[in-house]
């Protein structure tokens, strides 16, 4: 017997990619048409990496929009998976940004190269204010792993944007360049380790570990020590998604007639404890040794 609590909510998480995709995409466009104009290296590259970031989101909407098809017979756990695998992506292409950016810098501060420090600020400054757009549109929607994906990628393009601040700024008054590779280095660094800890919580839903702020014992002892549980086994607890925890267990029970009231008593502790939404439990009566895994501790066992 299961309690399966699907809860679809793909259009609320559809939303904020689709305006942060259509900022950003728009943003790269202006940057690549005046880097054109004006023949501005600077502009273009900073286009590319706007356009990588559209990338992202628009990979994110994708698998937002896929979250939202129903379970099939092919699919019976649904698509909610697309946005992890969205996560992964994501998070394996900024790792490749920062090794990207960080060759690049070291490759300026072995070989400096003029910057002209009014442009960076200017620059800088219009793509802070829309980087802040992009990260408020995508803060406003639920945190799933799939937005996290693309808010770090906007995050990313948000602190580099501080960076050429400062160091335009820095270069414009003092013209000490080498503040440019220094602090994308610096940049790279925090973006890594956000980088690195998206991609471990997406690699914890693919390989179904139990979530890292749950604990399989001290939830398994919760359910042992309900009145008519003997004990329990087979206790497994892992992310369906993002968003939706899931746990299965077989219960050895004192009398299968008490089920449903030790079944009500059970599902209540695991959704208001600890959260857990989709809940498949599978009664079975005392025998005379049963296998134990978890038992019920009672004060004369103590």
């Amino acid at each position: 017997m299961h309690d399966h609590a699907h809860h679809h909510r793909g259009s609320e998480h559809l939303r904020p990619l689709i305006w942060g995709l259509i900022i950003t995409l728009a943003f790269a466009m202006v940057e690549a048409i005046g880097g054109w104009i004006s023949g501005s290296l600077a502009l273009l590259g900073d286009a590319g990496h706007m356009l990588t970031d559209s990338f992202s989101l628009a990979l994110g909407a994708v698998a937002a929009l896929l979250a939202q098809k129903p379970a099939s017979r092919e699919m019976s756990f649904g698509w909610g998976r697309a946005e992890v695998l969205a996560a992964l992506t994501n998070a394996v292409l900024m790792l490749l940004i920062v090794i990207g950016i960080s060759i690049a810098a070291f490759d300026r501060l072995r070989d400096p190269q003029p910057v002209q420090g009014g442009m960076v600020m200017v620059i800088a400054a219009i793509g802070l204010m829309v980087n802040i757009a992009v990260a408020w549109v995508l803060h406003r929607g639920e945190q799933t792993l799939n937005i996290r994906g693309a808010m770090l990628h906007v995050m990313g393009d948000l602190l580099g944007s501080v960076a050429a601040l400062v160091a335009g700024a820095i270069i414009y008054f003092t013209g000490w360049t080498p503040i440019d590779p220094l602090l994308s280095i610096l940049i790279c660094l925090l973006i890594l380790f956000a980088s690195v800890k998206l991609l471990r919580d997406a690699v914890d839903v693919l390989m179904q570990r139990v979530p890292r702020e749950l604990s399989l014992p001290v939830i398994g002892e919760a359910m042992a020590a309900e009145e008519g549980v003997r004990s329990v086994h087979d206790l497994h607890i892992w992310r369906l998604d993002s968003s939706m925890i899931s746990l299965s267990a077989h219960i050895v029970v004192d009398d299968l007639a008490a089920w449903p009231d030790v079944l009500g008593r059970l599902r209540k502790t695991l959704m208001e404890r600890f959260a857990i939404q989709h809940i498949t439990l599978q009664p079975e009566p005392l025998r005379p040794d049963p296998i134990r895994i978890i038992d019920r501790v009672s004060p004369g066992n103590k």
